[in-house]
């Protein structure tokens, strides 16, 4: 991925993160600014995940396995989540576009060291049936879409990043989250424009006609996904052995 312009005040963050989760093993910024069509009032989303004390995982009453901290950071609203990272990486296994992403952003506002160490293994869990999650997602969008008395520029430029970005992965294994990023190789020439409208307001509408012609669109964006998934020689399963003696390791290591 190229590298994302931005503004975001990391050691600020970090210092903001470790308040409200001082077990934090990273966060990573994901939402619009990863995606990278931000408005000047679009939140913080900030995701990761922590270690919980082995202690707290061996008894009765099981430690909570996410939390979600919510707040103000230098005038913007913040919202973060973090899992367990016994949780997280059972997601990971699970085919989680969400996560992979999450573990693959460059806007990494701390915990390096640890995502060093989980990418290779994260690489791994980049499969063929990851398919499923963006397929999904893009479904929801395009509900949303049905619903809204005036589709917004947000919900259409998040069914265009989800689709695109599964179309990526599938066809080259690779993760990548950032909308401008992947238009360097799709070549769609409205994305620059509708992404433009956003940057101007967060809940920026849309008329009739670009809803047809984006409608339309996205069908054949949706053939092409399909093409994908049916295409992909990715494999389809992660590697849980290898995973399972990573969080093994990590837990002996803290204790």
């Amino acid at each position: 991925m190229a590298a994302i312009q931005h503004d975001l005040d990391f050691p600020g963050l970090a210092r903001w993160g470790a308040d409200r989760v001082p077990t934090a093993l990273f966060w990573t910024v994901s939402g619009s600014q990863l995606y990278g069509f931000p408005s000047a009032d679009s939140d913080i989303d900030l995701r990761g995940c922590f270690l919980a004390p082995v202690r707290s995982l061996i008894g009765l009453k099981l430690p909570a396995d996410m939390v979600d901290p919510k707040g103000m950071f230098a005038g913007l609203e913040v919202e973060a989540v973090s899992h367990e990272v016994g949780k997280y990486l059972r997601l990971l296994c699970k085919h989680n576009g969400y996560v992979l992403e999450q573990i693959f952003s460059p806007l990494v506002v701390s915990g390096a060291e640890f995502l060093a160490k989980v990418r290779p293994l994260a690489a791994r869990c980049v499969t063929r049936l990851c398919y499923h999650h963006y397929r999904g997602f893009l479904a929801t969008q395009r509900k949303l879409m049905d619903k809204e008395p005036v589709v917004r520029a947000k919900t259409l430029l998040y069914a265009y990043r989800v689709v695109m970005t599964g179309v990526h992965l599938l066809e080259t294994g690779e993760v990548e989250s950032h909308l401008p990023t992947l238009n360097e190789r799709f070549c769609v020439p409205y994305l620059p424009e509708l992404i433009a409208r956003k940057a101007t307001a967060e809940m920026g509408v849309l008329g009739r006609v670009d809803v047809a012609f984006h409608r339309e669109q996205l069908d054949g964006w949706e053939r092409r996904l399909d093409g994908a998934f049916a295409a992909s020689e990715l494999p389809n399963g992660a590697p849980t052995e290898e995973l399972h003696e990573f969080l093994v390791d990590l837990r002996l290591t803290a204790s």
